[in-house]
């Protein structure tokens, strides 16, 4: 698997008015080894696109950062 990540602010600044327009932008690349039919290689890829790293990225993420008095 490789992932590139880039931001394209360009691209994010001619569509601002879009929910889905982001500054973030992944792509992810699967190679998948050995014999394996379409349907198995389809089926792989709805797994692929359902971990939990991947629905983080694709969720409405808040982050509170709060500092731990000692």
């Amino acid at each position: 698997m490789h992932i590139d990540h880039n931001k394209r602010h360009c691209d994010d600044c001619e569509n601002v008015e879009q929910s889905k327009s982001k500054i973030d932008h992944f792509e992810c690349y699967i190679k998948l080894e050995g014999e394996l039919d379409a349907s198995q290689k389809e089926r792989l890829m709805e797994i692929a696109d359902k971990c939990p790293v991947h629905k983080t990225l694709h969720a409405n993420v808040t982050v509170k950062t709060s500092l731990i008095d000692e």
